[in-house]
This record gives C-alpha cells, sequence and structure tokens, in this order.
C-alpha cells in the first residue's frame, strides 16, 4: 500500500512548518520528524530549539543532514515522516565535497545527483510510510547575484516541481494560511 506524500511550500516565516506540524498530528501516527539543519552557530541553535519546542514529546527527532532517504527506508511502513526541511537538505546535498571555489559547484552531475535524489524521496511513500515535506519557495524574490545563489534558487526550483508532481497533497503557505493547489478546491481526494 502506498503511503501519502504532501508537500508544504512558503517563503520564510510563512508558517509552513506549523501547518506541516498540526497536519501530521491529524493523521494520528507515530511521527518521526527530520531535521536537516546543521547547528553551526548561536543564532542557528536559536531557531532549532524554538521548533524542538513546538513539537510533541512523543515526536522522534532525526537529525540527518543528507540521508533523508535512508531514514525513511528504515522506518515503519505506517510512520508518518516530517521533512524538514527540504531546502537546507538541497543546500546539504549541493555543497556536500564541494571545493573552495563556489563558482565551481554548478556542475552538470551535482544536479543531476540532487535531482534524482528529490525523485528518490518523493518515491519512498511507495512502502506504505507517510511524507510530508516543508519546502521554501524561492524563485519569488530578487535573481540572487552570485552563480551560486542562481544555481541554488534554480535546483530548489527543479526538486519542487519533482516533489509537487509526484504528491498527493501541495499547499502555499502565505501569512499562516494555507492555499491548497493540489488537488485543486472541489476535487474529491481518494
Amino acid at each position: 500500500m502506498k503511503g501519502k506524500l504532501i508537500l508544504a511550500l512558503g517563503g520564510a516565516r510563512s508558517g509552513k512548518s506549523e501547518f506541516a506540524e498540526k497536519h501530521a498530528v491529524q493523521l494520528g501516527k507515530r511521527v518521526i520528524y527530520i531535521a536537516t539543519a546543521a547547528v553551526r552557530d548561536v543564532e542557528m541553535a536559536g531557531r532549532v530549539q524554538k521548533h524542538k519546542a513546538r513539537r510533541p514529546a512523543s515526536w522522534e527527532t532525526v537529525e540527518e543532514e543528507k540521508n533523508v532517504i535512508g531514514v525513511i527506508e528504515n522506518g515503519r511502513k505506517d510512520d508518518v515522516f516530517l521533512l524538514d526541511c527540504a531546502t537546507i537538505w538541497i543546500t546539504n546535498l549541493l555543497l556536500d565535497d564541494c571545493s573552495s571555489d563556489q563558482d565551481d559547484v554548478s556542475s552538470s552531475a551535482k544536479e543531476a545527483l540532487i535531482l534524482e535524489q528529490a525523485s528518490r524521496l518523493a518515491d519512498s511513500v511507495k512502502n506504505g510510510a507517510h511524507l510530508i515535506i516543508v519546502s521554501n519557495e524561492v524563485g519569488l524574490g530578487l535573481v540572487p547575484e552570485y552563480p551560486l545563489g542562481r544555481f541554488f534558487r534554480d535546483i530548489a526550483g527543479k526538486v519542487n516541481q519533482i516533489l509537487a508532481s509526484k504528491a498527493d497533497e501541495v499547499y502555499f503557505i502565505v501569512a499562516g494560511l494555507p492555499l491548497r493547489i493540489k488537488p485543486p478546491a472541489g476535487v474529491k481526494m481518494e
């Protein structure tokens, strides 16, 4: 039996994580929270602490910067996995084994690897687990000044397209308000 894939997209501080957390609770199953952010400074530690304080104590947290697919594959079939967030996961994959010359990062091999990983992530629900993915919509702002920023923006957009195309439900969160974009309003879900 295939699990459900839910994608929650939005900008910074749009309320997408809170939306995803509420959705995970509503599914009424064991929740495994996959945290992709690495704590490398005091400011990030504060952000992580706020996220942790919001989550129910019964949730299991797995801190995994890159191998999120492995976490899901090793879980139970009826678990709910909440990945927060795909954008940081993409960053971790993008900068993995990166040379000091950040302009070299935009290789087609790196792009192919990340897009393949995104497709595998979306397909990981085939084992019956439910997956809620939080991701940033980064393409609505200014064009980044540097090649790495532009490459990241483009990859994030392509990953979001892959995830959305395979998702059962997609929500765009704006100012804390979710807008269901897949399936469209009025379409009955199975």
